[in-house]
């Protein structure tokens, strides 16, 4: 009899977010789901970790047949403590996810869900991020939860490079505009920052981060577009940030004494 895959289930939304149960709902038939998520939201984290202070495991009850887990720190501590305190073998896959708003484009760098999946590729488990281009709680999920589970049967069913990672962002759109999935880059935009300044009650300056997102790339080969035109789009992600055609120039341009 074929072992099941063990796929572990993370987020950065926290363990009550709609998103999280039904990325498990999409996952959960195709192996056996173990979740450890945040215990509350930690949006906009990054790759960040918790040092100098504890970390706190709590089991709960309340997915259906799944254990689950809530943990005081950041996604990547989900992931590292999931890895060394939960499970009992190396899982097959990790899921992060689904995050409320779009992780495209520059976004990745920020992004606690793509963060903890980058965490698990780091470890040697084949991983991906979902997020949905939309903000709202009680958002419609129902195409996530499709290509969730698209997504998720394909990578258990391939081959794949233990590092591998994958950014998956769905757009907000109705089902009948609904055009796929392409296999995409990250396009080339940013958010332009402003800090609002305002004042407390006491009369204290206090600053509230606001921004433009700005879309640089004119390229239909983009995460942005694929957005932008019905598309989900599936980016492949490395984590060594070396430039390597800069590397090549210096090697060949630059010299250091000995």
């Amino acid at each position: 009899m074929k072992k099941q895959p063990l796929i572990l289930v993370t987020n950065d939304d926290g363990i009550t977010s709609p998103g999280i149960r039904t990325l498990i709902e999409a996952v959960k038939p195709l192996g056996k789901v173990v979740v450890v998520a945040p215990d509350s939201p930690q949006s906009g984290k990054g790759h960040a970790i918790t040092l100098g202070f504890p970390l706190r495991l709590s089991e709960v009850n309340i997915f259906d047949g799944v254990e689950a887990w809530t943990c005081s720190g950041t996604p990547v501590d989900c992931v590292k403590l999931a890895r060394d305190k939960i499970l009992d073998h190396v899982p097959d896959l990790c899921v992060s996810g689904i995050n409320h708003g779009a992780n495209h484009s520059i976004n990745i760098i920020y992004s606690g869900t793509m963060s903890a999946a980058m965490e698990a590729a780091i470890e040697g488990i084949p991983s991906v991020g979902f997020s949905y281009l939309n903000y709202s709680y009680d958002a419609d999920l129902s195409i996530c939860k499709q290509v969730a589970e698209e997504v998720t049967r394909k990578m258990l069913a391939t081959p794949l490079p233990p590092h591998t990672l994958f950014n998956v962002n769905i757009p907000d759109v109705e089902a009948s505009q609904y055009r796929g999935i392409r296999i995409t880059r990250q396009a080339n935009a940013k958010w332009v920052e402003e800090f609002d300044e305002r004042r407390d009650p006491t009369g204290k300056k206090y600053y509230w981060l606001t921004g433009e997102f700005k879309n640089l790339d004119a390229g239909e080969d983009t995460d942005v577009w694929a957005l932008d035109n019905g598309y989900t789009s599936l980016v492949p992600v490395q984590f060594d940030l070396t430039d390597f055609r800069l590397k090549k120039k210096l090697e060949d341009e630059w010299s250091f004494q000995a």
